[in-house]
């Protein structure tokens, strides 16, 4: 077929459909021009013919008139005043109309395309009509009827191609998006599986290490400095610290990256950095203009926790926040992480719209709403509170029990 009208960055091969199209055009307007030269009754009409073949050849093999609608214009003008010239010598080349039709119409914007059709219609009927044929109905509705044909055939072939380059882009939107959704669900069920896994070997290995290395002390203190056992207990004694250590280690690599190069008080204040998001990229920036501002605080003397503990503090403040953003419409918030003799308690605050917190139903989007929040908080033993009314904003607290162990230098923070 004819070369395409507009620019493209990169042309994808031709489908079968297209290439067997512009092959067959080309061969009917070699066709065509031939049947012209060979019934010419005059040298002139036949060298006009071999001008126009020859002006159309190299316009379908020109980069220029491939890539760009203004250089294409320029080239079917050229190949229009040559078939012009070959018409007023030959009333043979009234034929060559219908091609040019299908040139026209593929090559130039539809509000040219159609009068330039009906310039090239009406030029073929006056042409066979001032070389001397009789006026019958013929005449005129053949080459409108060519046209006709032609604006049908273009128009709805591009109409179809249209559709299907839409559904094209839609597909390849909807992979794209498949693929992403796997991998943030690799992604998330690896976080969770973490997660789990850090919080068995706490719960179990850790602390049962924890607690042997309690018995082994007491009965170390409990025997008589000259017992033979002695020894044997320091060495259980501290071959169970050791692993307590290695186990604290396994820990620490499953925990959280936003815990991984911090305690969670520093996780808790990257989070209210501008830029950052609920996860810590998504959008919608705390601390900027596009939400609203948060400040974060300590109260009370930090101590190591727990990694449950932090895992679980720190995905509610995300979750927080990022109900905060989207629903709350709030222009400050502030979290406050507060360490008291028994407990850590995180309170979420906003100044936004508020809610009646027992209309609240488990989110259709997945991630951790309200009812997911108080799942977790009462899973480690903590509770869990809303506090909020329309139009005075919202108070999310957590708070979760701490144990003399818990809070010793040594405790948990990593195991």
């Amino acid at each position: 077929m004819a070369p395409h009208s507009s620019p493209r960055p990169a042309r994808r091969p031709l489908t079968p459909a297209p290439f067997v199209l512009r092959l067959c055009l080309h061969l009917l307007m070699a066709g065509l021009l031939v049947l012209a030269a060979v019934r010419a009754h005059s040298a002139a009409g036949t060298m006009a013919a071999a001008v126009t073949g020859a002006v159309y050849a190299a316009g379908s093999y020109l980069p220029p008139v491939r890539t760009s609608r203004r250089a294409a214009a320029v080239w079917l003008g050229v190949l229009g005043a040559s078939w012009l010239a070959m018409l007023w010598l030959t009333p043979e080349a009234l034929w060559v109309a219908f091609p040019l039709y299908f040139l026209q119409l593929h090559l130039l914007p539809v509000r040219w395309s159609l009068p330039a059709v009906a310039l090239t219609a009406g030029a073929a009927i006056l042409s066979y009509v001032g070389h001397g044929a009789a006026l019958n109905p013929g005449v005129f509705i053949g080459p409108l009827l060519g046209a006709a044909v032609a604006v049908a055939t273009v128009l709805g072939y591009q109409a179809l191609y249209r559709e299907s380059e839409r559904r094209r882009r839609l597909i390849e939107e909807l992979i794209g998006a498949r693929a992403e959704l796997a991998a943030a669900e690799r992604h998330a069920g690896t976080l969770a599986e973490r997660e789990r896994l850090a919080r068995e070997i706490h719960d179990t290995l850790a602390q049962g290490l924890s607690s042997i290395q309690l018995l082994l002390r007491a009965a170390e203190r409990a025997l008589p400095p000259d017992s033979p056992a002695a020894g044997h207990i320091e060495r259980a004694r501290r071959a169970a610290q050791d692993n307590l250590a290695e186990a604290r280690r396994f820990v620490r690599a499953l925990t959280p990256s936003d815990l991984e190069h911090g305690s969670l008080a520093a996780a808790l204040e990257r989070l209210c950095e501008p830029g950052a998001g609920p996860y810590g990229s998504e959008a919608g920036a705390y601390g900027s203009e596009a939400g609203p501002r948060v400040r974060f605080s300590v109260s009370g003397t930090p101590v190591e926790l727990p990694t449950p503990y932090e895992v679980a503090l720190l995905r509610i403040a995300q979750s927080a926040l990022a109900n905060t953003v989207r629903h709350a419409s709030a222009s400050r918030a502030e979290i406050t992480l507060s360490f008291m003799d028994a407990s850590v308690t995180l309170d979420v605050v906003d100044d936004g719209e508020g809610f009646e917190p027992g209309s609240v139903r488990p989110s259709s989007e997945g991630g951790f709403g309200l009812p997911a929040m108080r799942a977790r908080a009462e899973s480690l033993g903590g509770t869990f509170t809303v506090e909020s009314a329309p139009g005075q904003g919202t108070a999310v607290a957590v708070s979760l029990p701490l144990s003399p162990e818990d809070r010793s230098p040594t405790a948990g923070g990593t195991a």
